[in-house]
């Protein structure tokens, strides 16, 4: 059985703090995360505030794809974007971005905390049914995936792109 706590990695982005949160909180960008397929508000929101609600449809290897109902738990623009989202079986994760200004751009970072415990019969399902054998190594691959992606977008008129990855790892 795999097991998984946290994780994180930056990434420093040639654009300003308000304008790489307006690009993460904006859901509707889901496709800057590969295991995304869509998001949309519910319920009426528009945008980010703490308490709205979004559907997310993510990717599944094999399988059906995946759905679920994360809720804004932070959205403080140019500072910080985080949201919970639990899952029957799949425990409860807490997805964060925070923005830190860096130079003339941000220091971005993406995170991820498991604050509620994945079951053995979620792993089952994780591991056999969608073929996802190496979960922290998918995660890990999927944030940095994410943060690229967001970069380019948000430096697509600004300048020069940057590989440097930090990324710290408590397992």
């Amino acid at each position: 059985m795999q097991t998984l706590d946290r994780d994180q990695v930056s990434l420093h982005m040639n654009a300003t703090p308000e304008a790489v949160y307006a690009l993460v909180a904006d859901v509707s960008h889901s496709r800057i995360q590969p295991e995304v397929r869509r998001c949309i508000w519910l319920n009426g929101t528009t945008g980010p505030a703490v308490g709205a609600r979004f559907e997310a449809v993510n990717n599944a290897r094999r399988g059906p794809d995946r759905k679920n109902q994360p809720v804004v738990i932070a959205a403080q623009p140019g500072r910080e974007f985080a949201c919970s989202r639990t899952e029957r079986f799949a425990g409860t994760f807490v997805w964060r971005y925070q923005f830190e200004p860096d130079g003339a751009g941000t220091m971005v970072t993406e995170s991820y905390e498991v604050t509620r415990l994945i079951s053995r019969l979620g792993w089952f399902i994780i591991g056999r049914l969608y073929g996802l054998r190496d979960r922290p190594t998918d995660l890990r691959a999927g944030m940095q995936q994410t943060l690229q992606r967001t970069r380019e977008t948000a430096e697509r008129e600004d300048g020069p792109r940057h590989t440097s990855f930090h990324a710290s790892t408590s397992q």
